[in-house]
């Protein structure tokens, strides 16, 4: 249903808004630095904030881009050329004084016509959508005060919990209007909803609550004690929250480039690099014994609780935290020893804007991570190329389907092919099912570090000779679902139903992940105390 949906929304919008809607605006950014983003095994859009006279959006793909620049939802943006999902891009710009957030989407709009030649054009077509509306009493909400910036704050788990007690997500929220809910709901139960959340509650001012559910990952395991988010808006809020069809604004792609117009000459001088920023107070204690691990950003606060020390070196050096290779001479006591830390970022650090509020940019994040870990625990470090494992991908008999359309989107998604089989029921062990679509193999090797992160760490390269794209489905088990194993027995089926990707990949697609060594950046631990310098 949902298929002929789609395919009723782009030929409804064909028949709409032949007026291309890329109008002459009259603001533009001062001058703004474009080009295509690192690498990152796990890419996702942050930023679109203002930080004096500067604004910065990275690993934003041409769908985010356009609608950031609208205003609408990812899923609103249809046609377009095949890497329209995939290609990422960075944009650092100046701006005016006294620009607004409405200012930088005419700014956004300006750039993608002026740099990427971009043409779209407009209409509104029925496409599902989960609709938030009022119950049939009274809301089950206190109402609050409306000061325009309403937030809501994940609680942290319960201390002490048995092993085996139910989990939850809680999250606690004051002065929040119902459009606003409906953003928030959107992004913290995104395991349940795929489509944008509109509300049609009607009802006005500000409320404060707190909604607890279980993640969808978890719902099935916790059987009685499971709380959808359905069920959850409902009984805690007196709201309901439905999957219908509505009539959306919809963006039709006409013409894109891929690749932007040339930045400024001088655009090094005119944008510098925004000086690192040390956090302005950190206090940090050793873990109580029997503390669990927790940690939170809110606004410019941070506040983690046993945590290894390890675990933050991987954050702030941007490692891949299931891999040993990449950090060497490293102490045992990295992994054991724990640690309480509240820290506070200064006035100049970035902000990365989302629905539920604002979080610190990930990238000052890791800068003043590194700086704290430098100073308290007095490391010395270095990187330096060292030989690490990484992958090749090679023919033995692929089984791999070539794209019947050339012109669909390159993209992968987690679940069911177009067949609609889904392995993970009958053997809940084969937890990843992943569905990609006009794949070249080298995108299926870049795909393969991002969804198979606890088994491949590094670049994985093509050597199979094949060309063109395909369609193919993967099932497989993450690597916490695989049985412990040494040498070959590593690559095989595990008893309880368990696939490991390699096993899965020569099975399904008849191709083999062949380990290599490659030269690779490597964190060098050269000194590291085990007690911090006094707070």
């Amino acid at each position: 249903m949902r298929a002929s949906l789609a395919l009723f929304a782009l030929l409804s919008v064909s028949s709409l808004g032949q007026t291309p809607a890329t109008p002459a605006v009259s603001k533009s950014f001062v001058i703004a630095d474009v080009h295509p983003s690192p690498f990152t095994s796990n890419p996702f859009m942050h930023g679109n904030s203002i930080q004096g006279d500067r604004y910065f959006l990275t690993q934003a793909s041409m769908i985010d881009l356009i609608a950031t620049a609208y205003g609408v939802d990812a899923v609103n943006v249809q046609g377009g050329p095949p890497w329209i999902e995939r290609d990422r891009y960075d944009i650092r710009a100046k701006v005016p004084a006294k620009t607004t957030p409405d200012d930088i989407k005419l700014m956004l709009r300006a750039l993608l016509a002026e740099r990427f030649h971009l043409v779209v054009k407009t209409g509104t077509a029925p496409m599902p959508t989960y609709i938030l509306s009022a119950g049939a009493g009274k809301p089950k909400m206190e109402e609050g005060e409306d000061t325009g910036d309403g937030s809501c704050q994940p609680a942290p788990p319960p201390q002490n919990a048995p092993p085996d007690a139910p989990s939850y997500n809680v999250i606690h929220c004051k002065g929040l209007t119902m459009p606003a809910l409906a953003d928030t709901l959107r992004n913290f139960a995104g395991g349940y909803l795929d489509q944008p959340v509109i509300d049609e509650t009607n009802l006005s001012g500000a409320w404060n609550f707190t909604i607890k559910w279980t993640g969808r990952g978890l719902l099935e395991k916790q059987g009685a004690d499971g709380i959808s988010i359905f069920a959850a808006v409902e009984k805690q809020l007196g709201l309901k929250l439905e999957l219908k069809t509505a009539p959306r604004p919809v963006f039709q792609v006409v013409s894109v480039d891929e690749a932007p117009s040339p930045n400024a000459a001088n655009i090094a001088e005119a944008l510098p690099e925004p000086p690192a920023t040390p956090f302005e107070v950190v206090v940090i204690r050793p873990s109580a014994p029997d503390e669990r691990g927790y940690g939170r950003i809110t606004g410019d606060q941070i506040d983690t609780r046993a945590t290894p020390l390890m675990f933050l070196i991987y954050f702030g050096w941007d490692l891949n935290a299931n891999n040993s290779e990449s950090i060497a001479n490293a102490p045992k006591w990295l992994d054991t020893a724990k640690f309480d830390i509240r820290a506070k970022a200064g006035a100049n650090v970035r902000v990365d804007k989302f629905s539920s509020g604002t979080l610190i940019n990930f990238e000052d994040l890791r800068n003043m991570l590194r700086a704290m870990i430098t100073e308290r625990f007095q490391m010395k470090w270095h990187m330096e190329n060292r030989p690490v494992t990484a992958y090749t991908l090679v023919a033995v008999k692929p089984k791999l389907k070539p794209t019947a359309d050339p012109t669909e989107r390159t993209r992968c998604k987690e679940g069911p092919g177009p067949d609609g089989k889904d392995p993970r029921i009958a053997t809940p062990a084969l937890n990843r099912l992943i569905t990609c679509q006009n794949m070249t193999i080298a995108q299926i090797g870049d795909e393969l570090q991002r969804v198979a992160s606890g088994y491949i760490y590094n670049t994985v390269t093509d050597s199979t000779g094949l060309k063109g794209s395909y369609d193919f489905t993967l099932s497989f088990s993450s690597a916490d679902k695989m049985a412990p194993a040494t040498g070959d027995a590593a690559n095989n089926a595990d008893p309880n139903g368990a696939l490991s990707v390699f096993e899965a990949v020569s099975r399904q697609l008849g191709l083999k992940l062949e380990k290599t060594k490659l030269p690779y950046p490597v964190l060098v631990i050269d000194h590291i105390e085990e007690t911090p310098t006094e707070n």
